[in-house]
């Protein structure tokens, strides 16, 4: 008796067995018990005897590549195959079946299929999707099956849920890949057509019109100009009726639909109402002789009539619309400068346009000239309008307001200049200048006055240095505020100069409020504004102050280089500005102080006495941070080391300033500013970090105490720019007027 053939009891191994699992065959479905695996196979996966299994997807042959699924092979792969089908139409004479066409989708990913009808005009059916995505079963009795690939190909009839789909083509992507599966595609075939719709075109083509409709294709036109006005400037001359007089218009063309409208530009106090428009949008006709009754102009006309009217009588109309009257309208070509348009019986001249009129004739018609007609009349005397004088309440912006409405506000502001001139940073925008009195009295000659000029909100602010033992008590001289400018009356109808920023300046003579003044210097920020703004500021401007001098010395070079060179015993090239000023003051007496300064600044060899005391800075630096008790250093330096990618041990001064500003360290940005300018580094621009921070470090290595004092605006005695100025090269200014002559 031989052994079963199970596992375990086989000894002959070549049979190539590997599996030997049994299908499932038998189950419960609705607590019944049925067959359930017929399609299933035996005993290792092999069919059983007589049994054929058909695949439940396509098979699609292996190539070369990637082992994906089909899922994800043929994702967002269709196949697409023109189709059409037979549809029984009922108890109507016309027609007994149609042909309807359609679009077969097949989706490789996971073998459903869509069938969609394009739609088409006046069908008067439902259209679209016909059967939605899904997996389409085959008819019976094999409808445990599915379609596959193998089922689609040109000339193929598919029978899709009892409707029976004649495939006739397929694109080029269908195609191409069929072709490569191995399939034999048959050449594609024509759709039949519709007999109803082939009856129905045949019908449309023998009707006649009553009248041949001209189309006017107007819907390009509006998509191409919508929103598209040209704008002319008319004039109307209406003196010849009585009470007329000269009227401006302003004519709309629309590029739309050729369409005209015109408004009536009112001055006030006329007399006329503000109506809304003159004439209302439409089209405008050229020639306006009489009115058309009514029913001499409209859409159909009659060419005869025979027999009575009512009583079956009979009429033919105008196809050819012989009788109809034709009405020409203004258009674009017509509207030109200058040209005299009829307006329902009145002339109006079309003086100008405005630039979009004149750019859209230059493109379209060629036009160049747009010179315009003089149309507007002088308005003779004009009385000019004039405000009630101030009261001397307030300020006179603030009366001015009070008579400009019932309810006054308060006067605006010049935000955005406030916001641009205010302080920021180390940027002060204040213009400080050293003055003294202008008079003879020996008490106040030798007193002197600190002028700050505020450029946010353009006020000024006197005030004089105490002096020990002087018997003069110093402070605030004039309060901050705009100063008036001398000899103006106190109530006027007109509003009042104020002093500007122009009008101080080294060497003028200023009085303010009955206090005369001379400036006499200003300091370094004051001359460096002035200098980078010297188109507002002309007595600052190099150029022009050149020009004053070289207008001056005439073209003899050497004359004047001897007449430097006097005064330069050891041929330098340059001398004092004691010298230098007394020079030029020869050359030219009504250079101002102002320009002298500014020529002096510019070829000078200054001596930089205002440097900053490293030791002095890292003292006031380590006096901050001990002030606000930050001794976070090591994790100071941690940070910048993690910045120093190069491990080089030195990082730009404003990568030094972002990591400060991250780690909260207690110092204002100017002071951070200015102690890196003087910290030790390779002298472009990059800090050595480790050995700044171990200079600030006041725990580990404290400085010296240095009583620091911040410096008061109105502490300040002038700037010595005599002193600054260690000599002044007159070669440089002989070169610039004269240039490089040998």
């Amino acid at each position: 008796m031989a052994l079963p053939f199970l596992p375990g009891n086989s000894f002959k191994p070549s049979l190539g067995k590997t599996k030997h699992h049994k299908s499932h065959h038998f189950d419960y479905s609705n607590d019944v018990s049925m067959l359930v695996g017929a399609s299933k196979p035996g005993i290792g996966g092999e069919p059983l005897r007589g049994q054929v299994i058909q695949p439940k997807n396509s098979i699609y042959p292996r190539g070369e590549g990637s082992k994906l699924p089909s899922w994800v092979a043929f994702d967002r792969q269709v196949l697409c195959f023109d189709a059409f089908f037979h549809e029984d139409v009922i108890e109507k004479r016309e027609e007994q079946f149609r042909v309807r066409e359609c679009k077969i989708y097949f989706y490789l990913e996971d073998d459903s299929i869509q069938v969609i009808e394009p739609r088409s005009k006046n069908a008067g059916i439902p259209q679209g999707t016909l059967i939605r995505r899904h997996r389409v079963p085959l008819p019976a009795p094999n409808n445990d099956q599915y379609y596959t690939i193998e089922d689609f190909n040109v000339g193929k009839s598919l029978n899709l849920y009892s409707k029976i789909f004649k495939i006739t083509g397929s694109d080029k992507f269908t195609y191409n890949f069929l072709r490569k599966m191995g399939v034999k595609i048959d050449p594609p075939s024509e759709i039949p057509s519709d007999p109803y719709s082939e009856y129905r075109k045949a019908m449309d083509g023998s009707m006649q019109p009553l009248r041949p409709y001209e189309k006017h294709d107007t819907f390009k036109q509006f998509l191409d100009h919508d929103r598209h006005v040209l704008r002319f400037y008319c004039y109307w001359d209406d003196t010849d009726n009585m009470f007329g007089d000269p009227r401006e218009m302003v004519l709309h063309y629309f590029l739309a639909d050729d369409t005209i409208e015109i408004r009536e530009v009112i001055p006030p106090n006329s007399g006329r109402d503000n109506v809304a428009v003159f004439l209302h949008r439409g089209k405008l006709p050229k020639d306006i002789e009489s009115l058309q009754q009514p029913g001499v102009k409209t859409d159909r006309t009659v060419l005869n009539v025979f027999g009575p009217m009512g009583h079956g009588g009979r009429y033919i109309l105008d196809s050819l619309k012989t009788g109809a009257i034709q009405t020409d309208f203004y258009r674009d070509s017509d509207l030109t400068i200058g040209t005299v348009i009829n307006v329902w019986g009145r002339k109006l001249v079309i003086c100008d346009c405005d630039g979009f009129t004149k750019e859209y004739y230059k493109t379209k018609y060629g036009i160049e000239g747009f010179s315009p007609v003089a149309y507007k009349q002088s308005s003779g005397f004009k009385i000019e309008r004039e405000y009630p004088p101030y009261n001397g309440f307030g300020s006179e912006e603030d009366s001015l307001r009070s008579c400009m409405g019932l309810q006054p506000k308060p006067p605006k502001r010049d935000f955005i200049k406030f916001m641009e001139k205010d302080r920021q940073g180390l940027e002060s925008n204040v213009l400080r200048f050293l003055a003294k009195l202008d008079t003879r009295k020996p008490i106040d000659m030798e007193r002197q006055f600190i002028i700050s000029y505020f450029l946010c909100d353009d006020t000024i602010l006197v005030f004089e240095p105490p002096v020990r033992n002087s018997g003069i008590i110093g402070g605030k001289f004039l309060e901050r505020g705009r100063i008036k400018k001398p000899g103006q009356p106190l109530y006027s109808t007109k509003m009042s100069e104020y002093f500007s920023a122009q009008d101080l300046f080294v060497g003028a003579n200023v009085d303010f409020s009955g206090h005369k003044f001379i400036i006499v210097n200003a300091d370094e920020y004051a001359f460096r504004y002035m200098e980078e703004h010297s188109s507002e500021f002309p007595l600052a401007n190099i150029n022009q102050a050149i020009q004053k001098i070289k207008s001056k010395i005439g073209s003899s070079m050497e004359d004047v280089r001897s007449f430097f060179a006097r005064n330069d015993p050891h041929g330098a090239g340059a001398i004092n500005y004691e010298q230098f000023h007394s020079l030029l003051k020869q050359i030219d007496s009504n250079l101002s102080e102002q320009e002298i300064m500014t020529i002096a600044r510019y070829y000078s060899n200054r001596q930089g006495d205002n440097s900053i005391d490293p030791a002095k800075m890292m003292a006031i630096i380590q006096e901050q941070l001990r002030k606000n008790n930050f001794e976070d250093f090591a994790k100071l330096q941690d940070g910048l080391q993690y910045e120093d990618k190069e491990k080089s041990g030195l990082l730009n001064a404003e990568v030094i300033r972002t990591v400060f500003s991250s780690h909260h360290v207690p110092l204002p940005d100017d002071l951070v500013r200015a102690v890196l300018l003087v910290a030790p580094g390779d002298g472009s621009g990059n800090v050595s970090y480790a050995e700044f921070i171990s200079l600030i470090n006041w725990k580990d290595n404290p400085a010296p105490p240095v009583q620091y004092t911040a410096t008061q605006d109105e502490n300040w005695a002038g700037t010595q720019t005599k002193n600054q100025i260690h000599s002044i090269s007159y070669e440089a200014l002989l070169k610039d007027i004269f240039g490089n002559i040998e």
